[in-house]
């Protein structure tokens, strides 16, 4: 993991010798985003964007918390949190909050990550006071009990059978970050396991929320219509009573080895069709490298002009989906392709298809073309990101949490991606499709492994 000085050098670095490709005239830097940030003493992260386009304000917190930060056997509790943080606190009744925010018009909600949960509410800019009251409120005395925690953990149990369990290939995701993962936390699901969510007590889930969810683990970012002086004022008056150690949460994740040879697994799943999936381990948000992965991700994945949808749905026909995915978050991650094999084609020749497709970026540059193109969805994407303030808020607070503190990175990555070439990509592709980097994951139907043995060969 880079420190923020020196995330700021391999940033000038790289936007300073990576030769500039050929970017189209018409291609235009946005204008950077407005912003001021603050530290409190208890270590809270405060940034605060004046935008007075419109009369509202876009209030997030970002705990710097996700499933990766869960111990084995407690899988889910971030996930947990995002539902229980709702459930009232010292001042405010259980789904207060949200009524709150309903009442006068607005729009609040929350998610979670691998890497952070969320919170956040857009309302009209002169209840801007009381959205800082009612995060601070629960950010110090959440309620947390057994009658909470029973019921918060059936919600999401329930919410795990419809968006995992009964879904038709539901659980692929859960199965390729289980097999391609063995020590990293990575390798369990954001949702949780249903018999951690079961095996929870009130002791557990009281302990992970005074670890994690604590001023010194948390950035509040506001973007809006408000006065930055007075706004700062109040964040002071209402967090900075909240006790807080003012130093980074202590974090035991385990490093997942570096892999060493290929590995090949079978297995079977009640889905209609059988599953190919390839995947190589690919470093984290920021390195050097993740620039020319995001443009090889988008040259083989972005859309169904991308290059495995295209060779394996439309030209060839060995499968009935394909898509792929470079997950480039704050650990080092995975990028996957994957396709749900055409009946009457066999998994071995699309497995050989999707790791063809993929090791024509270790033997050729990509064209011209193509880099041009991609080039052009990351600016399209850059813009329409800055296009709402919840959007402005969501990219400098990500820059903060996922970048050490780095909030220069919030507009600094625009120039690289746009002077990244040709040789960058084939560069970062030899470094990482290599055969001993690889995963090849093949899933069944039931019954049809015919003799087969699982596991990984």
């Amino acid at each position: 993991m880079f420190s923020c000085n020196a995330r700021k050098l391999v940033l000038g670095v790289l936007a300073a010798v990576i030769v500039p490709a050929a970017v189209a005239s018409a291609t235009v830097r946005p204008p950077k985003l407005p912003y001021e940030m603050h530290r409190l003493d208890n270590g809270l992260t405060v940034i605060l964007s004046e935008d007075r386009s419109t009369p509202i304000v876009h209030v997030e917190v970002w705990y710097h918390v996700g499933s990766k930060d869960e111990p084995p056997g407690r899988t889910g509790f971030a996930h947990l949190f995002e539902h229980m943080m709702f459930k009232g606190s010292k001042n405010v009744l259980p789904e207060q909050h949200m009524s709150f925010v309903a009442s006068i018009g607005g729009k609040v909600n929350a998610q979670t990550s691998e890497d952070t949960t969320v919170f956040w509410q857009t309302v009209p800019s002169q209840y801007l006071p009381l959205m800082l009251w009612l995060e601070a409120d629960r950010m110090a005395t959440l309620r947390i009990d057994e009658q909470v925690l029973r019921s918060e953990r059936e919600v999401v149990k329930e919410e795990r059978r419809m968006r995992v369990e009964n879904q038709p290939y539901g659980r692929l995701q859960e199965i390729i970050y289980d097999q391609a993962f063995d020590v990293h936390p990575y390798k369990h699901p954001t949702i949780g396991r249903m018999e951690d969510l079961e095996a929870a007590s009130v002791e557990d889930v009281k302990a992970f929320y005074e670890k994690y969810y604590v001023p010194q683990n948390a950035t509040l970012t506001i973007v809006g219509d408000f006065d930055p002086a007075e706004t700062l004022a109040r964040v002071k008056q209402y967090f900075g009573k909240i006790a807080g150690t003012g130093t980074p949460v202590a974090r035991d994740i385990p490093v997942e080895p570096e892999k060493t040879r290929e590995r090949r697994v079978t297995l079977e799943e009640d889905w209609p069709l059988p599953v190919v999936v390839v995947g190589y381990h690919i470093p984290f948000d920021g390195h050097p490298d993740s620039y020319p992965l995001h443009i090889l991700s988008k040259v083989l994945s972005d859309g169904q002009s991308s290059r495995i949808y295209r060779r394996l749905v439309y030209e060839e026909q060995l499968a009935v989906g394909a898509m792929g995915a470079g997950h480039i978050i704050e650990h080092p991650n995975l990028f996957y392709a994957a396709a749900i094999v055409a009946p009457g084609r066999s998994p071995e020749t699309v497995a050989g298809a999707l790791i063809d497709t993929l090791d024509k970026l270790v033997r050729e540059p990509i064209s011209p073309r193509e880099l041009q193109q991609t080039k052009n969805q990351f600016a399209r994407d850059y813009v329409l990101s800055r296009q709402t303030i919840q959007n402005k808020a969501s990219t400098l607070a990500h820059a903060v949490v996922l970048h050490d503190g780095d909030i220069t990175t919030a507009d600094g990555e625009f120039d690289i991606f746009m002077n990244v070439t040709a040789d960058d990509v084939q560069r970062v592709a030899r470094t990482y499709f290599t055969p001993e980097n690889r995963l090849v994951l093949t899933i069944l139907t039931r019954g049809q492994r015919n003799g087969q043995t699982g596991g990984a060969r």
